[in-house]
Formats: structure tokens, sequence, C-alpha cells
């Protein structure tokens, strides 16, 4: 792994309160939180009511930007500005291997059908720390 690829995953090892930012049907931006997990590939995962306008979103433009990393606002730290592709997952390895207790109030189990996981494969990230003007920028 590279450094800067080692710094990123750093921040996104640990679940991130995430803003994740989509395209309506008629071009604008729309933003919203998600709590969004990551592997040591950088892939991104977050749970998803299949239904939510999100997931409309991203089948008809899967490009997707996350801004992630500042956990207490009075404690400036490196933040992450991802770029890329967002995909629905509903199969039952996926559901199952994502699932855990803390989706209770929204979910039944792994197995409701309301339930999807969506999953964001990065291809450019900037680590920017506050201070700097130029982000340190990894890309796929």
């Amino acid at each position: 792994m590279s450094e800067l690829k080692d710094q990123i995953y750093q921040i996104l090892c640990r679940p991130q309160l995430t803003s994740l930012a989509t395209l309506t049907a008629d071009g604008k931006p729309w933003v919203r939180y998600v709590m969004a997990l990551t592997d040591e590939e950088l892939t991104l995962r977050f749970a998803t009511v299949i239904q939510a306008r999100k997931v409309t979103q991203i089948k008809a433009n899967p490009e997707v930007h996350l801004t992630c990393g500042v956990t207490n606002p009075s404690e400036l730290t490196p933040y992450l500005q991802i770029q890329g592709k967002a995909v629905l997952k509903t199969d039952e390895a996926t559901r199952h291997a994502f699932w855990d207790d803390m989706l209770k109030p929204i979910f039944s189990g792994p197995d409701d059908p309301k339930y999807g996981v969506i999953e964001v494969t990065p291809y450019q990230i900037e680590h920017c720390t506050p201070g700097s003007y130029e982000p340190k920028i990894w890309t796929a």
C-alpha cells in the first residue's frame, strides 16, 4: 500500500459520517449524510433503503462525490474529497456480509426486502490537510 493510500485508509478504516452528493433527474446536486465503511482497497459501502431517491439517482448517473474525515470541528484534521462510481448491491452475500445490528432500527434483518448496500469504487481521492492549499491526490 502506498503511503498516501495508507493515510487515506487510516481516515476511512472507522465508520464515517460522510456527505454523499448525487445528481437529481434535472441535473441539480443533492447531498445527504450516510454512514460509510471501507475496506483496504478503499471501496466504500453504506446501507440504504432500496426505494430511496439516492438509489434512483445513482441508477441514472453512478457518478458520486463524498466528503469525510472531520469528526470533531474543534480539531482540524485531514479530510477527504472522494470521486467515484456507485452501484446498488442487493445480492444475499453482500447484504449478509455488510449487516450490522446497528441497522436494526431501520431494517428487520439482512433479508429485509427494503435493505440494500451502495458500493462506491473511488477513482480519485483528494487528501486535504487544513492550512495546506494543495491536496495530495490518489488515483485508482
